[in-house]
C-alpha cells in the first residue's frame, strides 16, 4: 500500500495558481480536518513567515464569504517558508531542515513549465526524491516532442510513478459519475454504443475572456489550453470501457486506451475563431492568429464507436459560461400505422458539468391534444449548497497526499493527448474573428450541418 505523505512541500507558494486556488483550497481541506501534515512553502521572494501569511489570508478571504479564524490558525499554525532560487543547491539544504526528517513527501509544482526539471533534479540532487511523489502542473510540454523530452529529463532523476500529472478536471465533481452513470444503469448500458448513439456534442463556453492573462494566454490558445487536456478527459469518460471489477487502478489503464482508440484529428475538421478586440488585451501581440474558439470533430476507431463522431467546441468571449455533454441518439424508425409524428425528434441525454452537475434526459411524448409529438425533459440536478461540494484542488491535493491514484494522468495518457492533436498544430486553419456574446464563428456551423447543428445548451 502506498503510504500517505507526511509532509508537502509547494514550489512557488508566492504565486498566482497559490494565491487564486492553493490557498483556498488548503483551508477548505483544514476545515474539513483533511489536513495531517505540515506544509513547507518553498519560493524566490525574500519573504517572511507573516508576509506569506497575510498572503493566504488575502487570498482566502477573496474566495470564501466568511474565513473561520479558528481554522485559519490551524492552516498557518502548519505552514512554514524556504526562500531560495530553485537553482541552487543550498535552497534544497534548508528545505531539508524545514522538512524536519519527513520520510514521504510531497513536492507540488505550481512553478512555470521551465523549472519543472531544475525542481525535480534539485530535489534529487538534495537525496529527497527516494520516497518521494511530484505533483506536476500543466501544461506538460506544448507538442508532443516536448512532452516527450520533458518525460525523458524528468526520468533521468525519478521514476514514472512518482510523477502526478495534474489536470484538475480529473478532480472536478461530475467527471467521474459520467462512466458510473453509463455503467451502473441498466437502462443506458445496452444503449451505449454505434448501434443506438448518432453522435457526442461536448461544449465548454465561457462567457469571460483572457483579461490581464494575455501575456500566459496568447502564447498557448484555446486548443492547448482546454481541448488537449480537460475536453479530452471529457471524451475518455463519455467513451472508456468498464475498469475491472475491484480494481480501481484499471481505470488509469482504460483511459489510456481509449485514447489510444482516438485517431488523429483532421484539420479539414478543425474551426479556428478569435473574438473581436482580442488584439486590445494586454500582452497580446497585435499580430496574433492565437484561436480563443476550437471546435473540432474526433473519431474513435475501436468496436463500440467507430463510426460515431465527438464534436468538441470551447471558446472565450461566448454566449454563457456552461460546460455538458451532450449524446444524441440515433432516430427512431417510422412509426407506422397510421400514428402521428412518423418522424420523431431524436432522444438526448445530457451532462452538465458547470456551473453545476445535473443530468437531463429529452424522451419524445405525444399529448393527446398536439398534433405532432413534443420532447419531454426529465432532469434531475446535483447542485450542492454553496460552499459544500469540494473544489478540483481540493479532491486532487487529497488524492496525492494519499498517495496518487487514477486522479492524475499518466505519460502514456499525455502522449495520447498529443498525438491526436498534433496535426492541429502542424496545419491550423486559419482563424475567423468573432462577435462577442454570440456562439463563435459561423464556419463553425459546417462540422454538424448534416446532423442538426451544435445543440443549445441547458441553461436550467
Amino acid at each position: 500500500m502506498t503510504a500517505r505523505r507526511d509532509v508537502m512541500v509547494i514550489f512557488g507558494i508566492t504565486g498566482d495558481l497559490a494565491r487564486v486556488k492553493t490557498f483556498q483550497s488548503l483551508y477548505r481541506m483544514e476545515r474539513r480536518e483533511l489536513l495531517e501534515c505540515p506544509i513547507v512553502g518553498v519560493a524566490f521572494e525574500d519573504w517572511t513567515k507573516d508576509r506569506l501569511v497575510e498572503r493566504a489570508r488575502e487570498s482566502i478571504s477573496a474566495e470564501e464569504d466568511h474565513l473561520d479564524e479558528r481554522v485559519f490558525r490551524r492552516l498557518v499554525d502548519r505552514i512554514s517558508y524556504v526562500h531560495g532560487d530553485f537553482g541552487t543547491p543550498n535552497t534544497y539544504d534548508r528545505l531539508r531542515e524545514a522538512m524536519g526528517g519527513a520520510e514521504h513527501p510531497l513536492f507540488y509544482l505550481e512553478v512555470p513549465p521551465n523549472l519543472f526539471a531544475t525542481v525535480v533534479k534539485g530535489v534529487a540532487g538534495a537525496g529527497l526524491a527516494g520516497n518521494a511523489r511530484f505533483v506536476i502542473e500543466k501544461p506538460f510540454g506544448h507538442d508532443l516532442d516536448s512532452a516527450n523530452a520533458l518525460a525523458d529529463e524528468l526520468h533521468s532523476v525519478v521514476d514514472e510513478s512518482q510523477l502526478l500529472r495534474v489536470d484538475h478536471y480529473l478532480g472536478k465533481v461530475g467527471l467521474e459519475e459520467i462512466p458510473f452513470l453509463r455503467f451502473a444503469n441498466t437502462l443506458l448500458g445496452p444503449a451505449w454504443n454505434r448501434d443506438h448513439i448518432d453522435h457526442v456534442q461536448i461544449s465548454m463556453t465561457e462567457a469571460f475572456g483572457v483579461s490581464d492573462r494575455g501575456h500566459f494566454y496568447d502564447p498557448v490558445g484555446a486548443l492547448r489550453d482546454v481541448v488537449v487536456n480537460h475536453l479530452m478527459q471529457v471524451v475518455v469518460a463519455v467513451a472508456m470501457e468498464a475498469p475491472e471489477p475491484g480494481d480501481r487502478s484499471s481505470i488509469g489503464r482504460r483511459r489510456t486506451e481509449l485514447l489510444r482508440d482516438v485517431v488523429p484529428a483532421d484539420p479539414a475538421r478543425y474551426v479556428r475563431g478569435q473574438f473581436r478586440g482580442y488584439h486590445d488585451v494586454d500582452g497580446v501581440a497585435a499580430d496574433s492568429t492565437t484561436e480563443t474558439y476550437a471546435a473540432l470533430e474526433l473519431r474513435i476507431d475501436n468496436p463500440r464507436w467507430r463510426g460515431v463522431p465527438f464534436f468538441i467546441r470551447t471558446g472565450k468571449r461566448l454566449h454563457v459560461t456552461q460546460t455538458e455533454v451532450r449524446v444524441v441518439f440515433r432516430e427512431a424508425p417510422s412509426l407506422g400505422f397510421g400514428l402521428r409524428g412518423e418522424h420523431p425528434p431524436s432522444n438526448e441525454l445530457v451532462v452538465r458539468l458547470t456551473p453545476t452537475f445535473g443530468v437531463r434526459v429529452e424522451l419524445t411524448a405525444q399529448r393527446v391534444d398536439a398534433a405532432d409529438p413534443e420532447l419531454a425533459e426529465l432532469d434531475v440536478g446535483f447542485a450542492a449548497p454553496p460552499g459544500e461540494a469540494p473544489t478540483p484542488y481540493e479532491v486532487l491535493f487529497e488524492a496525492a497526499l494519499a498517495g496518487g491514484g487514477v486522479r492524475f494522468a499518466s505519460q502514456g495518457t499525455v502522449d495520447a493527448e498529443w498525438r491526436i492533436i498534433q496535426p492541429l498544430l502542424d496545419s491550423p486553419p486559419e482563424v475567423h474573428e468573432y462577435e462577442p456574446a454570440t456562439w463563435g464563428p459561423d464556419q463553425a456551423d459546417a462540422l454538424l450541418a448534416d446532423r442538426g447543428g451544435w445543440r443549445s445548451p441547458w441553461l436550467g
